[in-house]
This record gives structure tokens, C-alpha cells and sequence, in this order.
């Protein structure tokens, strides 16, 4: 009787070059934005149905290549458990990069919570003052969810693929910072080469960009 390995050996040549599949268009409304990074690749699958307002301001910076050169500053673990928290990154106090502020879209009212592989913007103490600047949840982060007056943090995406970069990121060493930062800057921060729409047409706002022209703020 001929082996398990002799009888693929023998089979014909065409069952071995059998063509890929297709990958799945994304569900309406989801458009995805690959970040390539010095650490790797990961891919974002934005809301933009839940979270039209939200995606629509990130989409500003991706097409712009506003958060082309920017990076992942900071790396946020719970102190109850290292391998859970979050990341951050996008375009720091540059404002250079930074549009106008975007209106919150809250968690209760878009339905996307804080969960794990979850992308969410970034915000002062104003709720209304999310720019370019995002994270990334590794575990659920529910305190960053809405709640009675508290009306939390956008999120409006999650990561499909690179969450593997995201655990390295999180597990980085970090130092200094102050406040609500205090100890969570990452010492080597991970550098966002660029970011990519993989969907739809780029509509770029045809503002100036005064960081190609290394002007100082």
C-alpha cells in the first residue's frame, strides 16, 4: 500500500496551484486602514456606521498623511494585570498635524464599547477635543466606557489584524510623563511610518502641511 505522502506526491500538478480564495469585502460601512509601523503591521476596521463622525475625523488624518512620521508614545498597563491596558498613539502635541477638534461620540450612544482589540480617540479634559491622537484596548477597558455623566471616550473601530504588535507595543519599558501619564511614555516609541486606506477613495482636506516643510510651532 503506498503511504499518505506518497499517494501527494503523486497527485497532479494542477491540485497543487489551486488558486486563493477571495479575501471577504468588509461589511457596509467598515472601512479598513492599515498602519505600518517599526514594529510591524496592524490593520484597523473603522465603524463608520455607528461611528460616522469619529471615523470620518481619523480618515482626515490617514488621508492627509497626517500620521505618517507620528508614533505610539505611550503604553498604558493595568497594574493589576500587565498583559491588559492600552496603547497610544498618533500625532502628540503637533500641531502642526492637528485639525479641528471632532464632537464625542459616545459609547452609549454608538454601541462599540471598550473592548479587547478595540480603537478608540483620545481626549482632554473637554470631551469634545479628540484630534489625532488614539488607542488601542488589550483586554476590555469598561472605565472607558459611558456612563450616567460620564460620557467616556469615542470608540469607533477594531483591530483585525496585528494584535500581536499591539501586545509588544503594551509590554514595552516606559518612563517619565506626568498626570494621568505619569510613568507610561514608551522610551523607544514605536515609529507609524505610515497609515494606509485599504477601502474606498481617498479624500484628502487640502489643507496645508506645514510638517513637510519642517516649520517649527
Amino acid at each position: 500500500m503506498r503511504s499518505i505522502l506518497g499517494l501527494a506526491l503523486a497527485a497532479p500538478l494542477f491540485f497543487l496551484a489551486t488558486p486563493a480564495l477571495p479575501q471577504a469585502k468588509p461589511a457596509p460601512g467598515t472601512i479598513r486602514v492599515r498602519l505600518v509601523t517599526s514594529a510591524g503591521p496592524i490593520v484597523l476596521a473603522l465603524d463608520g456606521k455607528r461611528a460616522p463622525k469619529t471615523t470620518a475625523n481619523f480618515l482626515k488624518y490617514v488621508d492627509d498623511g497626517r500620521l505618517d512620521g507620528t508614533k505610539f508614545y505611550r503604553s498604558a498597563p493595568r497594574k493589576s494585570d500587565p498583559k491588559h491596558g492600552f496603547i497610544q498613539g498618533g500625532v502628540g502635541t503637533d500641531a502642526r498635524r492637528t485639525l479641528s477638534p471632532v464632537v464625542l461620540e459616545p459609547t452609549d450612544k454608538t454601541g462599540i464599547r471598550h473592548l479587547d482589540g478595540v480603537v478608540s480617540m483620545a481626549h482632554a479634559a473637554d470631551r469634545n477635543s479628540a484630534t489625532g491622537n488614539f488607542s488601542i484596548m488589550v483586554g476590555p477597558n469598561p472605565s472607558l466606557d459611558a456612563r450616567g455623566s460620564y460620557r467616556g471616550y469615542a470608540a469607533f473601530g477594531r483591530v483585525v489584524s496585528g494584535m500581536d504588535i499591539v501586545r509588544k507595543i503594551l509590554a514595552l519599558p516606559t518612563c517619565c510623563g506626568r498626570e494621568a501619564m505619569k510613568g507610561q511614555m514608551i522610551v523607544k516609541p514605536v515609529q507609524i511610518l505610515r497609515a494606509q486606506r485599504l477601502d474606498g477613495v481617498p479624500k484628502p482636506t487640502g489643507l496645508s502641511k506645514p510638517w513637510l516643510l519642517n516649520i517649527r510651532r
